[in-house]
């Protein structure tokens, strides 16, 4: 499944399995098949800027897209097989970051964003309910529970607010002394409605319990190895089944297990840039070492993966590699050799 042109920005599967809606930071929705070839199914131009998330509807009918664009051109919910607009989209001012629709009838909309807005909107056809400025930042994710009775948005003033699934009333906020410190950029429910987590510029993921009164409460925070830069920043997270995964800013996957908190996580990391030279250990040939042109150098294990990384913090740039029984030499261009023992 490969389209040229325009940097992928989110892509998602249709409620029953046969579906990927792709976007891109022109504005342009792809509908792709699943299976086989992932054969180009339908195209539409969306916006007039990048998109920034898209959901289905429930009953896979409908997308609804958000992201940057002009005039009132920020939002658009439409039929996924036609094109055409199924409501309009008024209310924000800025750049919209996230959307989300109800998993349940009746239908909602919900969108937030730069403005600092959280919309809701009725339908289809979708029209404009009401508005909330309970944040005073850049909103930057909205999710509905699995059952549709709440929505949560988290920002970056650091709160998570929940509001009623029908009306689009604020009902409760995400509350402890040791919440995050910095912005909350991503949400995600829990398979029962009953817990969220959430992933923040401070570099830690926390689970929260979602009280009936929609309040929330924190019940467990959650760290993966800090190498002490902003690449450690957790930008996205997703809850499924009994997995809390992770995303950081620089590109590491960190699995925990929902049913042992305590457990470590499992991570899977690699290249963010083209990979410039390989290495096999010649007294553990199943060891390879790989580089790139951002200074990041990756050892594999054959038949398992990724197995760890060590970041050049010098003159990044890597040429070449080469490896022998004790230390890594690599070349960059600075025309200088860089040696490091290899014990990690």
């Amino acid at each position: 499944m490969v389209s040229t042109g325009y940097q992928a920005t989110v892509a998602r599967y249709s409620p029953n399995g046969e579906w990927i809606a792709s976007a891109d930071v022109s504005g342009t929705v792809r509908i792709w098949g699943a299976y086989n070839d992932h054969v180009l199914k339908k195209e539409f131009k969306v916006l007039t800027g990048r998109i920034d998330d898209l959901q289905w509807s429930p009953d896979g009918l409908r997308i609804v897209a958000s992201g940057d664009g002009k005039g009132k051109s920020l939002v658009r919910a439409f039929m996924w097989d036609s094109g055409t607009n199924v409501g309009e989209f008024d209310g924000h001012s800025r750049r919209v970051l996230s959307c989300a629709f109800k998993p349940t009838r009746p239908f909602r909309i919900v969108t937030c964003g730069e403005d600092f807005l959280v919309n809701f909107y009725e339908g289809p056809p979708f029209k404009f309910k009401s508005s909330h400025r309970d944040h005073s930042n850049f909103v930057n994710c909205i999710r509905f529970s699995p059952d549709g009775s709440k929505f949560i948005s988290v920002s970056s003033d650091k709160k998570g607010i929940l509001f009623d699934g029908k009306t689009g009333e604020k009902i409760g906020e995400l509350s402890s002394e040791d919440g995050h410190k910095g912005s909350i950029y991503a949400v995600s429910w829990s398979p029962d409605g009953k817990q969220v987590l959430t992933v923040s510029a401070d570099k830690s993921a926390k689970v929260w319990e979602i009280c009936d009164d929609g309040s929330g409460k924190l019940t467990k925070t959650l760290t993966s190895s800090d190498s002490g830069g902003v690449d450690d920043m957790l930008v996205s997270c997703l809850w499924q089944n009994d997995h809390l995964v992770t995303v950081s800013l620089g590109g590491t996957i960190s699995i925990f297990s929902a049913s042992d908190l305590d457990k470590s996580a499992l991570q899977i990391s690699g290249h963010m840039k083209n990979v410039t030279s390989l290495s096999v250990l010649k007294n553990v040939p199943k060891t390879i070492l790989s580089s790139s042109y951002d200074g990041l150098i990756v050892k594999w294990i054959q038949g398992i993966g990724y197995s760890s990384k060590l970041q050049r913090k010098e003159n990044s740039q890597i040429k070449c590699l080469a490896a022998a029984e004790e230390e890594i030499i690599t070349s960059g261009f600075d025309n200088k050799l860089w040696r490091v023992s290899f014990s990690w």
